[in-house]
């Protein structure tokens, strides 16, 4: 990932911050037969590993975890993003150069990418994912909720994914290159905007 000085983001609790904020991923493999990817949520371990490892699962079907991946694998999580317009720059008013740009927060996870389908594993997998994603709800449903049959069925129409990670980059886009009179303006314009988003954005810009 191309990340200038002023945007790295190196810091490995707001890493994982990211990694665990983001509710889907992209896994990108490359192959004799070209790029793969797949969307899909993940749960990092953070005590496996120096960085951490990554669990997922894929649909059986999927092609992409029978073709031999040439290298590492890569999981792309984005983190919080939105556009910015050069109307919010004080320097617009002075010079008129200025262009659009986008705010973002981005997290490039690589590492070996192995896969399984032994029940006991997966059976961890899918538990684990399903109480990350439903602690919020005032009702979690948990894989126990359904019966043991129907759940061992489902689990032969999946397959396991490892990824220890090797490398962990960080991009943190957040108007650090404007000046203080730019970045006030950009704060100002997407706190008024109707996009929650954009208004989660505003808190990450440095006044």
């Amino acid at each position: 990932m191309y990340t200038p000085p002023a945007f790295r983001d190196e810091d490995r609790p707001s890493l994982l911050a990211t990694i665990r904020a983001s509710r889907l991923s992209n896994l990108v493999t490359a192959t004799a037969e070209g790029p793969m990817a797949t969307p899909l949520p993940l749960y990092i371990d953070e005590n496996e590993g120096p960085y951490g490892t990554l669990y997922g699962h894929l649909a059986r079907a999927n092609p992409q975890w029978r073709i031999p991946a040439l290298g590492d694998g890569l999981a792309i999580f984005m983190g919080p993003d939105a556009y910015v317009t050069p109307s919010w720059y004080a320097v617009k008013q002075e010079t008129g150069k200025v262009v659009p740009t986008w705010n973002y927060v981005a997290v490039h996870a690589s590492g070996p990418v192995e896969f399984f389908d032994d029940p006991a594993r997966l059976l961890e997998v899918v538990t684990r994912l399903t109480a990350l994603h439903e602690a919020e709800h005032p009702r979690p449903w948990t894989v126990a909720d359904a019966p043991a049959d129907f759940i061992k069925a489902q689990l032969r129409g999946i397959v396991g994914l490892r990824m220890p990670i090797a490398k962990l980059e960080g991009k943190r886009k957040m108007s650090q290159n404007r000046s203080p009179a730019d970045r006030a303006g950009v704060i100002e314009g997407l706190s008024t905007s109707e996009r929650p988003s954009d208004r989660h954005v505003a808190t990450l810009v440095p006044a």
